[in-house]
């Protein structure tokens, strides 16, 4: 499994709160350039949820393909940990890119560590990923096609 420590960072504006997972992230930049005044990665913290609108950012969080990103109302309380499974998982093979997995998802690393997630993740479909199962975009330095 990757080296790569399992953080959670939060950032909210009082009404959302916006979750960052970097472990997940597959680099597809569509956060930053899509709102640039909320994601900035020239920036620490690198998000501010103070930068646009509440709908604004739930909507660009909605954009993220890899599920790095994801949010909460805070009125609605912070979710319960853990993945409720059952529902139809959906997988879609984006061209030259990561398998692109939507719904409750229970995977199990050679490792025996087992990993809930809920919503989009990216798995590696191109073998060359440094945080295996997950994509971190190296698809696109390697040359994949597929």
């Amino acid at each position: 499994m990757s080296q790569i420590k399992d953080i959670t960072k939060e950032y909210t504006n009082g009404e959302v709160t916006v979750v960052w997972r970097p472990r997940m992230c597959m680099h597809s930049t569509k956060c930053f350039k899509g709102l640039p005044q909320v994601f900035d990665v020239q920036k620490r913290p690198w998000v501010n949820a103070e930068g646009a609108s509440t709908s604004e950012i739930i909507a660009q969080i909605n954009k993220c393909p890899s599920g790095a990103l994801s949010y909460y109302l805070n009125a609605e309380g912070k979710p319960e940990e853990g993945v409720h499974l059952g529902e139809i998982v959906q997988m879609e093979a984006s061209k030259n890119g990561p398998f692109l997995m939507k719904g409750n998802l229970r995977i199990i690393n050679s490792d025996g560590e087992t990993i809930e997630k809920q919503g989009m993740t990216a798995l590696c479909r191109c073998g060359a990923s440094g945080n295996k199962p997950f994509c971190d975009g190296s698809h696109k330095k390697s040359g994949f096609e597929g």
